[in-house]
């Protein structure tokens, strides 16, 4: 691999058939390969390449030369356009770090092994036209001394040798580092590192055998017994054997039996939902570049009924040669899974982009004639046929198309899924079941001529989105989020003229702020069902009353319907998982009337003198979202609400709870020691309810 960096770029000017230069014009290597363009009239070019330096006075580099050099270099060439060559030089010295007394010249005696100056010239008829530098800088790659002198290893049987001699020597023929045991490291590489080796088995250190041992016994230090209790073990049986060596197991066959056989089951046929990845015939994904994190991501999969469209931006400076801005259509009709256990083949058709302006957006040119990439890909649309869960057709629309540039170009490249079921396109739901905070909301309209009679038809509700100048010819419309209110407009440019045909204009803004809202329904929840009336909800409109008599001059116009307001009421409905359920309840749209006239006092007043001049008004529109509080129980009588003497939520005493501690609702304490308690305390009331007055006076009448 090669790497290189720009340091300079060259100009030329524009309108010279005979200009060469190169692209860039400075280069600093660090690796054995190098490349660099060379642009301009390039028919009749000799290029030629030496090592130079600076002088030793100046600090300067001579004049190019047309004259060769010996160089350790290599000098190619490969035409890549027109006016264009491609200029690619490889170093013949091999980068191994020489060995220690080592006599190979082919080698690097020091770290750094390249160090030095090239320049290519570029030259017509003896003359030199333009020249490259490359600026050296090579380091010696850290490769064992005996890299190449065979093809084989011996690895020892892991069954009967448990530890390897080197566990941690991972790399073929190369250091491993804090690995001390590897003898692919030289000397000088042990020395990095000698401090930090690995401890343990796994860095070859191999402990002695356990003291249990029989062979470990020894007259000094041994005690009597330990001839009776020691293990006789072959030192294979290490207790590290697991570490290194993982157990097989051998399945025996199955002997002959008179019994029926058993049929196995088919594998299930793995069908598509919503958000799983769409197969190939070898089960890897079928992937189409995709927008992910703020970036393009070439090998992204396709989800199962998910649209979507994003846009790709490439900075070209030479033809692209490989995926996905070079394809073939016998490269995109592949075979898919279908979900439903057969297969789908994608059937691609082509088209060739005349307007080159969507897909180019930037471009630097230096020269008349450029680069010319042909049959590049601009854009690849997919339409998905599906029905149930799997696919039923596929089809493919490749955009093609010719770029010219000369330096670089900046291009936009489309990529879209859309998912049809029959013909309809398949729409995304708002929650489930209650709408989500900034989903759309679903409107729809009655279908009435097609094949799916009475069904509604989903749209979407609608708001200005201004863009660029503003304008009202140029606008956009983006669609109404839930629970997000906004307020949003365009201008619209208006002259002395159209204020004298003011019903024309009151129907041209009209027709504007009607294009908004095409819907006459609203769908209650945010997975409505087209076929069922009941999940929609009729969208009411406050009509402008046409009989209202307008106030209208020659230079002015009164009853317009500049300002469009949507209020939607919406309701908590239910809980799922503790989570609120928003439904909408109703939807309202009315119109905010102005009076439109040309100021003539002060500033500008050519829009008075000039019946063409024009002015902007400003067409308006927004959304408002409303709760409707929840009802918690039937209304209270005018006693309740009057009589607050026994209301628990507005009196410190709530005589209706006096005995709430003798409740199964009182959890202060265990029951048994409230219903203790609250016994006690009747004994005692009755007690001195009998000792007290009234009871000793009907005693006393008794006796």
């Amino acid at each position: 691999m090669s790497s290189a960096s720009q340091a300079g770029v060259s100009a030329s000017p524009e309108g010279n058939q005979n200009v060469l230069f190169f692209q860039p014009s400075r280069l600093t290597a660090t690796g054995p390969d190098v490349s660099a363009l060379l642009l301009g009239h390039t028919s009749d070019t000799v290029l030629s390449l030496r090592s130079v330096s600076p002088s030793n006075t100046t600090g300067l580099i001579g004049s190019p030369s047309c004259g060769n050099g010996v160089t350790q270099w290599v000098l190619t060439t490969v035409q890549a356009g027109k006016n264009a060559v491609w200029v690619q030089l490889r170093l013949r010295k091999n980068l191994r770090l020489c060995g220690k007394n080592e006599t190979d010249a082919d080698c690097c005696p020091k770290p750094l092994c390249v160090l030095e100056t090239l320049q290519v010239s570029a030259c017509v008829g003896g003359t030199p036209r333009a020249s490259l530098l490359i600026q050296a800088e090579i380091h010696a790659r850290l490769v064992p001394a005996n890299a190449g002198a065979g093809n084989k290893t011996i690895i020892p049987n892991q069954v009967y040798q448990p530890l390897g001699s080197c566990p941690c020597d991972l790399t073929f023929r190369a250091c491993d580092i804090r690995c001390c045991c590897d003898k692919d490291c030289s000397v000088e590489e042990v020395k990095l590192f000698v401090s930090h080796c690995l401890p343990g088995p796994f860095g070859g250190q191999v402990p002695a055998a356990p003291g249990y041992q029989c062979s470990e016994q020894s007259s000094a230090n041994s005690p009597d017994w330990f001839p009776f209790l020691c293990v006789n073990s072959p030192p294979e049986n290490s207790p590290y054997l697991g570490l290194f060596y993982q157990g097989d197991t051998i399945t025996s066959k199955p002997g002959p039996s008179f019994q029926s056989p058993v049929l196995s089951a088919p594998l299930p046929v793995r069908a598509y939902i919503q958000g799983s990845p769409i197969l190939l015939l070898t089960d890897q994904y079928f992937t189409i570049p995709q927008r992910g994190l703020e970036q393009c991501v070439n090998n992204a999969p396709v989800p199962f009924l998910e649209n979507f469209n994003v846009n790709c931006v490439t900075i070209l400076r030479s033809c692209p040669a490989g995926l996905p801005l070079q394809t073939q259509p016998t490269n995109l009709s592949i075979t898919l899974k279908d979900g439903q256990g057969g297969d789908v083949v994608v059937d691609v058709i082509d088209e060739v982009a005349i307007d080159m302006s969507l897909f180019i957006s930037n471009t630097v040119a230096t020269l008349d004639e450029g680069l010319v990439c042909e049959n590049v890909t601009l854009a690849l649309d997919y339409t998905f046929y599906w029905k149930g869960n799997g696919l039923t057709n596929v089809t493919l629309t490749r955009t093609v198309g010719t770029i010219t540039f000369n330096t670089s170009v900046a291009l936009t490249t489309r990529y879209s899924a859309v998912f049809l079921n029959g013909d309809l396109m398949s729409e995304p739901n708002s929650g489930n079941p209650g709408y989500q905070v900034g989903r759309p909301v679903i409107a729809g309209t009655l279908d009435t001529l097609g094949n799916k009679s009475g069904s509604v038809q989903r749209t979407s509700l609608n708001v200005w989105k201004p863009v660029s100048d503003g304008l009202c010819s140029t606008a956009e419309s983006k669609p109404v989020l839930f629970g997000e209110n906004s307020t949003s407009g365009c201008l619209l440019p208006v002259s002395r003229q159209d204020l004298t045909r003011c019903d024309l204009l009151r129907d041209a803004v009209t027709s504007l702020q009607a294009a908004l809202i095409t819907a006459t329904y609203v769908a209650k929840s945010g997975n409505p069902d087209p076929l069922i009336m009941t999940d929609w909800a009729n969208i009411s409109f406050v009509t402008l009353n046409s009989s209202t008599t307008m106030d209208d001059t020659t230079s002015s116009c009164s009853g317009v319907p500049s300002h469009q307001h949507i209020h939607v009421l919406s309701l908590i409905t239910g809980m799922v998982e503790g989570r609120a359920q928003r439904d909408i309840h109703s939807l309202l749209v009315s119109y905010t009337l102005s009076h439109w006239a040309l100021d003539c006092g002060g500033g500008d007043s050519s829009p008075c003198m000039d019946p063409l001049e024009t002015k902007l008004f400003p067409i308006t529109s927004s959304v408002t979202f409303t709760d409707i509080p929840i009802s918690t129980g039937p209304p209270k009588t005018r006693f309740q609400v009057n009589f607050t003497e026994y209301d628990c939520n507005r009196n410190d005493v709530c005589w209706p709870e006096l005995a709430f501690p003798m409740t199964k609702y009182y959890t202060g304490e265990p029951y048994s020691q409230s219903l203790a308690k609250g016994l006690i305390l009747i004994f005692f009331f009755i007690t001195a309810s009998i000792l007290g007055t009234p009871w000793r006076q009907i005693r006393q009448a008794w006796a």
